[in-house]
């Protein structure tokens, strides 16, 4: 990132250099970051009340690990967290640790040992009968619905709330990019009601501190004290919506991809170690996150273009992790790259993805159940995009014949 505290040699503030809601199909997003990073590396959007958006993977990482920007103001385009603070992710250290502390602590080895069986458990049982039915929407049918299902699992809820969580979540992200704010804070409340009670639930009944997530944030004594209850309520409230919407867009997304990659299929049925790989590759391919933000806490330049205070900048991890600079022929699978670790599909630094092991966990298992249970599958109708923040499917018509 080129940066200079004290030159501004352009100001283009009222320039509109692409739409974030123009309607797109699966390649067109990515035709235009291609040319705002080889010709716009600091874009402008009017929308929302405008924005400036970063599509280099340089760039995008600066930001990431710079202290200078903060998730505080704003930690998505377009800005919808009206509803209070939520730790950690609207935090800077040291208020943040203390919570991502207790949280980190949940996504261990042995946890997700532990997890790993029962995961598998309700991939089987949601994908057999799609693929015994030989014509399924994988994203509405599959995708939609295991991250709930790995959720409940994860928050020792039962499963029955955890689709309902879903679903106000569904309601929620979709009226973000709606902009309609009423919707977005009446849903917003409806998850601070069930955060409420599960809060409530744990402390009438508490459960292993060293099991539950909600029963630890709880029992945390930081220097002694307790945290503070309304921060409790505020980071059980953003957890019930973390990990319940990219899963769901990428899990349609690779799925699309190995249908027009029928040898690719094959290659994974015959060889299953070939898939944490194939993952990884999918995960910089197809990065679900487009938009999460940063502001600055001072003013910056980046290439030439002064930044102000708390303006939003846009990390567009999607464009980011395409960039030919960093990966060559970005837009093509190609198993095994080298360099795959420089992919940034869970962000980076202090506030990089804490579910990284558990998605890794839940992603990789739905794809080597898939690839193992068919023997063919094949596009029945037109796929249908996600909008932004996020990118990929949100119906995904497929064939599919069994093993």
């Amino acid at each position: 990132m080129s940066t200079d505290r004290t030159a501004e040699n352009i100001d283009r503030r009222d320039a509109d250099d692409f739409d974030p809601r123009a309607d797109e199909d699966f390649a067109s997003a990515h035709r235009v970051y291609t040319e705002l990073r080889q010709g716009c590396p600091v874009a402008r959007s009017q929308r929302w009340g405008g924005f400036w958006a970063l599509t280099r993977h340089a760039d995008v990482s600066a930001v990431l690990t710079d202290k200078r920007f903060t998730t505080s103001v704003q930690n998505v385009v377009p800005k919808f967290a009206f509803t209070g603070r939520r730790p950690p992710l609207h935090l800077d250290p040291p208020e943040h640790t203390d919570y991502r502390e207790v949280i980190n602590r949940f996504f261990s080895k042995p946890k997700m040992a532990r997890l790993e069986p029962l995961i598998r458990r309700d991939t089987v049982a949601l994908l057999q009968p799609l693929i015994d039915s030989g014509e399924t929407d994988i994203a509405a049918d599959f995708a939609h619905r295991i991250p709930a299902y790995v959720f409940a699992e994860f928050f020792n809820l039962p499963r029955e709330l955890a689709m309902t969580i879903r679903e106000v979540t569904k309601i929620y992200v979709a009226a973000i990019m709606d902009v309609d704010d009423e919707v977005v804070k009446q849903y917003s409340m409806r998850l601070y009601d069930i955060a409420r009670s599960v809060i409530a639930q744990r402390e009438a009944e508490p459960m292993d501190p060293d099991e539950d997530l909600t029963t630890a944030l709880l029992a945390a004594r930081p220097n002694g004290q307790p945290l503070p209850p309304e921060m409790v309520l505020g980071c059980v409230r953003q957890l019930l919506v973390t990990g319940m919407v990219a899963p769901a867009v990428f899990i349609g997304t690779m799925f699309a991809h190995l249908a027009g990659d029928p040898a690719l299929h094959q290659q994974l049925r015959a060889n299953p170690s070939l898939i944490p790989a194939a993952l990884e590759e999918y995960l910089r391919l197809f990065t679900p996150y487009r938009g999460m933000s940063r502001t600055p806490k001072e003013d910056v330049v980046i290439h030439g273009q002064t930044i102000r205070t708390d303006e939003p900048i846009a990390l567009v991890y999607a464009s980011a992790n395409r960039d030919e600079a960093v990966f060559p022929d970005g837009d093509r699978f190609i198993l095994n790259r080298p360099n795959i670790k420089d992919h940034i599909a869970f962000g980076r630094g202090i506030h990089q993805c804490a579910g990284i092991p558990l998605a890794r966990l839940m992603l990789g298992i739905a794809l080597e159940e898939f690839v193992l249970r068919t023997e063919h599958c094949e596009l029945a109708g037109p796929v249908k995009m996600a909008r932004w923040a996020e990118w990929g499917t949100t119906s995904v018509p497929l064939r599919v014949r069994g093993v």
